[in-house]
């Protein structure tokens, strides 16, 4: 019995020691790669993960070894095997996300997208200390992350944000849009909103006892809200765009009301990234979009009490939209949410006017931060100023320069 589970132990650290970093397995080109701090970190966890694992296994070697009841070696051993188990989930964790790298144009386009997410958990006052954001692409319809600084198998803490974008919106201005929701979920995490915003929207739920159910249910939907606002707050009308794109689904699904879903049935999430657009960026746009969105999806179909419900909550945007914009937590050092992002950027007359200018001197683009790039562009394809070819053309190429620049600076 003793040898069984001392040779199953050493089978299991030699298993072990053919884990490596991944600076010694992933080829890639320079431009492909992760930042500095990122490899840092990923290596560190990686490292401490097979010296503690490691140690685990001497140690019940040796226990085992001075003889114990079979019934405690193999009640050890398999929580021995799902430590063993969680450290592989953190390694295939981060081999899913750098495989990819190794894949021509596909790694250096990835690796100017994690240029963009640094871009987008940017404010005008740094009120916190950036994590290291790294990027892959994968099958599905949405976009997801690992934040930083949570739990990952195991128990370790994730030294870097994961976020995963889907392959289909590769490359269009719309992946900035689902890339920038999920860092939205990162910097809603980082400046603590989520409680301080429950806590305003439950009293304000007491306040307005006529429009009750629609602040419980801002409150129920307030993290994938928050995302949708960032999304908005850095590229204007091609999030809102973006996030037409992602939820034109068949009627069934755009006006399904599940009160337990976290994300905002589609058909209003859509009305609230509308209602964020007209009092951040006033365009006669919005209204535009509204309309295309109405006639799109005639709320007449939908049965009589979720209608009345859908249109109590449509009611209740505009004053939702204040508050959210008003609304101070102890991480922004008393501002408003508002102002912790640079609006005067984002407006349309300056990302129409940017567009017309990087038509005559294409080169500009490269003194302009990749928020604004996905901004304009995403202006330009709502205001039908740019072909479906030419705005890949032009995403591949800066996808690729902030790529080298990258690997240039490190």
């Amino acid at each position: 019995m003793r040898n069984y589970f001392i040779q199953e132990a050493q089978a299991l650290k030699v298993r072990l020691n053919q884990v490596k970093t991944f600076e010694q397995t992933m080829p890639m080109v320079a431009a492909a790669n992760i930042t500095k701090s990122a490899q840092r970190g990923i290596h560190q966890l990686l490292k401490s993960g097979v010296r503690e694992v490691g140690q685990k296994i001497d140690q019940f070697i040796h226990w085992v070894s001075h003889g114990v009841k079979p019934v405690k070696a193999q009640r050890q051993f398999a929580l021995l095997k799902l430590k063993f188990n969680a450290f592989l989930d953190q390694v295939d964790i981060f081999a899913d996300v750098l495989t990819q790298r190794g894949e021509h144009e596909t790694g250096i386009w990835i690796a100017g997208l994690d240029a963009l997410a640094t871009d987008a958990l940017k404010l005008k006052t740094p009120f916190f200390r950036p994590p290291p954001l790294i990027t892959y692409l994968d099958r599905g319809h949405g976009a997801a992350i690992r934040r930083a600084r949570t739990r990952l198998p195991g128990g370790k803490t994730n030294p870097v944000a994961v976020i995963r974008v889907p392959r289909e919106r590769m490359i269009s201005s719309g992946i900035g849009a689902s890339l920038i929701h999920e860092v939205g979920h990162q910097g809603s995490a980082l400046l603590d909103l989520i409680p301080s915003l429950s806590q305003a929207l439950s009293t304000q739920a007491l306040r307005d006892p006529k429009s009750h159910m629609a602040w419980k249910l801002f409150g129920r939907w307030i993290s994938e809200i928050l995302s949708d606002f960032w999304a908005i707050a850095k590229l204007g009308v091609g999030a809102t765009s973006g996030l037409m794109a992602v939820v034109s689904l068949p009627s069934y699904f755009v006006f399904r009301m599940n009160l337990d879903d976290p994300h905002p049935t589609p058909w209003i999430r859509v009305k609230i990234s509308i209602g964020f657009g007209k009092v951040m960026f006033p365009d006669a746009q919005w209204e535009r979009l509204d309309r295309y969105w109405d006639q799109f999806y005639d709320l007449e179909m939908v049965r009589v009490d979720d209608r009345k419900l859908l249109r109590a909550i449509e009611k209740a945007i505009p004053q939702f939209v204040r508050l959210l914009l008003k609304h101070r937590s102890k991480a922004l050092k008393g501002k408003q949410l508002g102002a912790a992002f640079d609006q005067d950027l984002i407006q349309p007359l300056v990302l129409r006017r940017q567009f017309q200018k990087w038509k005559i001197a294409p080169k500009l683009m490269k003194k302009a931060t990749p928020t604004q790039v996905f901004a304009v562009v995403g202006q330009a394809k709502v205001d039908q100023k740019i072909t479906p070819a030419r705005e890949n053309e032009i995403l591949r190429n800066m996808l690729s320069y902030w790529a080298r620049k990258h690997a240039f600076n490190h």
